[in-house]
Protein backbone atom coordinates (compact mmCIF):
# COMPACT_ATOMS: atom_id res chain seq x y z
CA UNK A 1 0.00 0.00 0.00
CA UNK A 2 1.28 3.46 -0.99
CA UNK A 3 4.47 1.82 -2.28
CA UNK A 4 5.98 1.60 1.20
CA UNK A 5 8.23 -1.31 2.18
CA UNK A 6 7.92 -3.06 5.55
CA UNK A 7 10.99 -1.14 6.73
CA UNK A 8 9.36 2.03 5.43
CA UNK A 9 6.27 1.26 7.52
CA UNK A 10 8.50 0.83 10.59
CA UNK A 11 10.03 4.23 9.88
CA UNK A 12 6.64 5.85 9.27
CA UNK A 13 4.77 4.31 12.18
CA UNK A 14 7.74 4.75 14.51
CA UNK A 15 7.98 8.48 13.88
CA UNK A 16 4.24 9.13 13.58
CA UNK A 17 3.55 9.61 17.33
CA UNK A 18 5.91 12.61 17.35
CA UNK A 19 3.45 14.67 15.30
CA UNK A 20 0.42 14.73 17.65
CA UNK A 21 2.69 14.87 20.70
CA UNK A 22 4.50 17.91 19.29
CA UNK A 23 1.19 19.58 18.41
CA UNK A 24 -0.05 18.91 21.95
CA UNK A 25 3.07 20.38 23.56
CA UNK A 26 3.09 23.43 21.28
CA UNK A 27 -0.58 24.08 22.08
CA UNK A 28 -0.29 23.38 25.81
CA UNK A 29 3.17 24.75 26.65
CA UNK A 30 4.13 26.84 23.63
CA UNK A 31 7.16 24.64 23.06
CA UNK A 32 8.35 21.04 23.22
CA UNK A 33 8.98 20.19 26.88
CA UNK A 34 11.69 17.52 26.99
CA UNK A 35 11.37 16.53 30.65
CA UNK A 36 7.74 15.40 30.51
CA UNK A 37 5.88 12.24 29.57
CA UNK A 38 4.93 13.75 26.20
CA UNK A 39 8.54 14.85 25.78
CA UNK A 40 9.72 11.27 26.33
CA UNK A 41 7.31 10.02 23.65
CA UNK A 42 8.53 12.74 21.28
CA UNK A 43 12.17 11.82 21.97
CA UNK A 44 11.75 8.08 21.34
CA UNK A 45 9.57 8.60 18.29
CA UNK A 46 11.98 11.10 16.76
CA UNK A 47 14.94 8.80 17.41
CA UNK A 48 13.14 5.93 15.68
CA UNK A 49 12.23 8.13 12.71
CA UNK A 50 15.62 9.80 12.38
CA UNK A 51 17.59 6.57 12.78
CA UNK A 52 15.49 4.50 10.37
CA UNK A 53 15.60 7.13 7.64
CA UNK A 54 19.11 5.90 6.86
CA UNK A 55 17.65 2.47 6.06
CA UNK A 56 14.81 3.65 3.81
CA UNK A 57 16.12 6.83 2.14
CA UNK A 58 17.05 6.95 -1.52
CA UNK A 59 18.19 10.56 -1.83
CA UNK A 60 21.08 12.48 -0.29
CA UNK A 61 18.74 15.17 1.04
CA UNK A 62 16.96 12.51 3.12
CA UNK A 63 20.23 11.54 4.80
CA UNK A 64 21.01 15.20 5.50
CA UNK A 65 17.55 15.85 6.99
CA UNK A 66 17.77 12.65 9.05
CA UNK A 67 21.20 13.53 10.43
CA UNK A 68 20.21 17.13 11.16
CA UNK A 69 17.05 15.92 12.93
CA UNK A 70 19.02 13.43 14.98
CA UNK A 71 21.55 16.09 16.02
CA UNK A 72 18.83 18.63 16.87
CA UNK A 73 16.84 16.15 18.96
CA UNK A 74 19.90 14.92 20.84
CA UNK A 75 21.12 18.49 21.31
CA UNK A 76 17.72 19.72 22.44
CA UNK A 77 17.46 17.02 25.06
CA UNK A 78 21.11 17.25 26.18
CA UNK A 79 21.46 21.00 26.52
CA UNK A 80 19.41 21.08 29.73
CA UNK A 81 21.97 18.81 31.36
CA UNK A 82 24.97 20.96 30.45
CA UNK A 83 26.43 23.47 32.91
CA UNK A 84 24.86 26.46 31.17
CA UNK A 85 22.80 29.29 32.59
CA UNK A 86 19.20 28.00 32.74
CA UNK A 87 17.90 30.80 30.55
CA UNK A 88 20.43 30.10 27.80
CA UNK A 89 19.72 26.36 28.02
CA UNK A 90 15.97 27.00 27.66
CA UNK A 91 16.54 29.09 24.50
CA UNK A 92 18.84 26.46 22.94
CA UNK A 93 16.47 23.64 23.90
CA UNK A 94 13.47 25.46 22.40
CA UNK A 95 15.26 26.34 19.17
CA UNK A 96 16.69 22.84 18.66
CA UNK A 97 13.41 21.04 19.33
CA UNK A 98 11.31 23.44 17.24
CA UNK A 99 13.71 22.96 14.34
CA UNK A 100 13.45 19.18 14.83
CA UNK A 101 9.66 19.41 14.57
CA UNK A 102 10.04 21.41 11.34
CA UNK A 103 12.40 18.78 9.95
CA UNK A 104 9.85 16.12 10.91
CA UNK A 105 7.03 17.88 9.09
CA UNK A 106 8.95 18.75 5.92
CA UNK A 107 9.40 15.16 4.68
CA UNK A 108 6.05 14.15 6.18
CA UNK A 109 4.15 16.65 4.04
CA UNK A 110 6.30 15.80 1.02
CA UNK A 111 5.69 12.06 1.35
CA UNK A 112 1.95 12.45 1.95
CA UNK A 113 1.51 14.62 -1.13
CA UNK A 114 3.66 12.26 -3.21
CA UNK A 115 1.78 9.08 -2.11
CA UNK A 116 -1.85 10.07 -1.47
CA UNK A 117 -4.28 9.16 -2.90
CA UNK A 118 -2.80 5.74 -3.56
CA UNK A 119 -2.04 5.35 -7.26
CA UNK A 120 -2.89 8.98 -8.14
CA UNK A 121 -0.87 11.23 -5.82
CA UNK A 122 -1.50 14.96 -5.55
CA UNK A 123 2.12 15.63 -6.53
CA UNK A 124 4.47 13.68 -8.78
CA UNK A 125 7.41 16.10 -8.97
CA UNK A 126 9.42 17.67 -6.15
CA UNK A 127 9.09 21.11 -7.74
CA UNK A 128 5.29 20.97 -8.06
CA UNK A 129 3.66 24.26 -6.99
CA UNK A 130 1.40 22.53 -4.45
CA UNK A 131 4.35 20.89 -2.71
CA UNK A 132 6.47 24.04 -2.78
CA UNK A 133 3.51 25.97 -1.35
CA UNK A 134 3.10 23.52 1.53
CA UNK A 135 6.83 23.59 2.25
CA UNK A 136 6.85 27.39 2.18
CA UNK A 137 3.88 27.37 4.56
CA UNK A 138 5.81 25.16 6.96
CA UNK A 139 8.74 27.58 6.79
CA UNK A 140 6.45 30.50 7.62
CA UNK A 141 4.99 28.56 10.55
CA UNK A 142 8.54 27.84 11.76
CA UNK A 143 9.66 31.48 11.55
CA UNK A 144 6.50 32.87 13.18
CA UNK A 145 6.32 30.12 15.78
CA UNK A 146 9.98 30.28 16.75
CA UNK A 147 9.81 34.08 16.96
CA UNK A 148 6.78 33.82 19.25
CA UNK A 149 8.54 31.23 21.40
CA UNK A 150 11.61 33.43 21.80
CA UNK A 151 9.50 36.48 22.66
CA UNK A 152 7.59 34.39 25.21
CA UNK A 153 10.83 33.09 26.76
CA UNK A 154 12.24 36.64 26.98
CA UNK A 155 9.14 37.82 28.84
CA UNK A 156 9.41 35.05 31.46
Amino acid sequence: MFGISPLGWLHTLGSLPAIPVAVYMFARHGRIVPRSFAGAIYFVSMLVGAATVFLVAHQLVSYVVGLATLLLVLGGYAVGRLPLPPRLARYAETICLSLSAFLLMLPTVTEILRRVPDGHPFVTELDAPLLVGFQAGLLVILVVGLSAQIVHLRRR
